[in-house]
Formats: C-alpha cells, structure tokens, sequence
C-alpha cells in the first residue's frame, strides 16, 4: 500500500515535470524542507515510479546547469536595486 510519503514523491516529481521548478521552489509550495523535496525525487521516486523519476532527473540535471546564471542575477539586481 502506497504510504503519504510515496505520494508526496509522486506530486512532487510531477509539479517539477510541470512547471520546471527548481527543489527550492518546489519545496515552498508544498511546505517541506529542500531536503525532503531531494530525498523524495532522488530516492523514493525512483523506487516508486522510475518513469517519472527519469523525466525529474532530466529538469533537475537542466536546473543545476543553469543555477549559477540564476544567482549572477540575483546578485546584479541587489546590487542594482541600491
């Protein structure tokens, strides 16, 4: 019987298929720490549903390549807001 745990995994794995989200947003909507976001789409998706599990690896791999552009911009916009 699938657990509140395994669920969770499987709507988190697929809000981040949906939107593109990074494990930092994905893990302010559902109210959970960026930990568990990991945990849960790394590892008990992979048990639960590999599928989905691939195509979660595919937008995170894309998301880690791109976060250095997303925080250069973060730091520009600071320093522009001043």
């Amino acid at each position: 019987m699938r657990g509140a745990v395994e669920e969770r995994a499987v709507e988190l794995g697929t809000y981040i298929i949906e939107t593109g989200a990074t494990v930092r947003a994905a893990a302010g909507k559902f109210h959970v720490s960026k930990s568990t976001v990991h945990k849960d789409v790394t590892e008990r998706l992979r048990r639960e549903n590999p599928q989905l599990y691939e195509q979660v690896k595919v937008v995170l791999e894309k998301n880690k390549r791109e976060r250095h552009i997303r925080g250069g911009l973060a730091t520009r916009n600071k320093f522009l807001s001043r």
